[in-house]
């Protein structure tokens, strides 16, 4: 007896064949093309560009939620064409739509074409890779941005209209007007004087040349000679010669010989000094121990050599007020 082996159903061996096309068809990566929406370019004003113009544009490039433009991809600023420049690119992302996310490229460009006429020129296309952020069956998806126009006009006309006389291209300069100086001279002078007779007032009231010899400001040429003294490096012999010129000032503004123990008789004679009776003391005092004593250095002692500096200015500004006063 003869066996005949019973075959399967057509459709169960299909099956197995239909659910593994589609789970292939699964795994098969989507076209390149179905991450990228729209391309659109932007620009203010792609007209009226002279030689040397700057002018912006802006591309929206819709994109798959996920996707992002990769830096590499993007221009790069520099030469374009012999007349174009890329000179700034940045870009942002916008605002998200139906799973799709809008990216915005703005581009600063600047032209060096020099026009004869108005003329209609392309601006150069580019592309743009995006790449998914986050692990998808399609890993990338090229944009492309294509060309566009401008417009660029001529700085001057080609031929400028016919005239009878040749002559009447040339254009003279524009003279320019004449301006009478008397006002301004004047004001000049003014000033001028008004600043030597101020120079001149300062010098007399500070003492200075011509001024520094006059024998009723004893005190503002003392003060001089004690500062000179003491930028000296012989401190002793620097002292000695600053006591002396204290000293001098002391006598011219008295007419006499003033000592220490006329200190109370001149303070009487000038008022104006009288708050200056301490530091003349101490004066008179260190004096006397570098001229009539035996130990110089306890003279620094009683009265350093700043406080006598301290002590001649302090006198010569009572004498600059004094004068100005009208007091002695």
């Amino acid at each position: 007896m003869r066996t005949r082996a019973i075959k399967p159903p057509r459709v169960a061996r299909e099956i197995p064949t239909v659910v593994m096309a589609g789970v292939l068809s699964v795994c098969l990566p989507l076209p390149a093309g179905a991450q990228i929406g729209s391309v659109m370019v932007r620009s203010p004003r792609p007209f009226g560009l002279f030689v040397g113009d700057c002018f912006d544009a802006t591309v929206e490039i819709e994109a798959a939620d996920g996707f992002a433009p990769q830096p590499a991809s993007l221009p790069k600023p520099g030469p374009l064409t012999y007349w174009l420049d890329l000179t700034a690119v940045s870009v942002a992302p916008g605002p998200a739509r139906a799973g799709n996310r809008l990216w915005r490229l703005s581009l600063t460009y600047q032209t060096f074409y020099a026009a004869l006429d108005v003329r209609r020129l392309d601006v150069p296309a580019f592309t743009v890779t995006f790449a998914s952020e986050v692990p998808r069956a399609t890993t990338s998806a090229v944009a492309e941005v294509p060309s566009w126009q401008i417009s660029v006009s001529p700085l001057r006309e080609i031929q400028p209209p016919p005239v009878a006389d040749p002559v009447e291209y040339l254009r003279p300069e524009s003279p320019n007007p004449r301006r009478d100086p008397a006002l301004a001279r004047a004001v000049a002078w003014a000033f001028a004087s008004f600043s030597v007779a101020g120079l001149f007032a300062l010098a007399r009231d500070r003492a200075w040349w011509p001024f520094r010899r006059r024998a009723a400001r004893a005190f503002a040429a003392a003060w001089r000679q004690v500062r000179r003294h003491a930028a000296r490096r012989d401190a002793e012999a620097a002292y000695r010669e600053a006591l002396l010129a204290l000293h001098r000032g002391l006598d011219r503004t008295d007419g006499r010989r003033v000592m220490g123990e006329d200190l109370a008789g001149f303070l009487a004679r000038h008022p104006a000094y009288a708050a200056l009776a301490q530091p003349l003391d101490r004066f008179f005092q260190a004096s006397r121990e570098v001229f009539f004593g035996r130990d110089p250095s306890l003279a620094q002692r009683t009265c350093p050599f700043p406080d006598l500096v301290a002590t001649a200015r302090r006198l010569a500004a009572a004498e600059r007020t004094a004068k100005a006063g009208g007091r002695s």
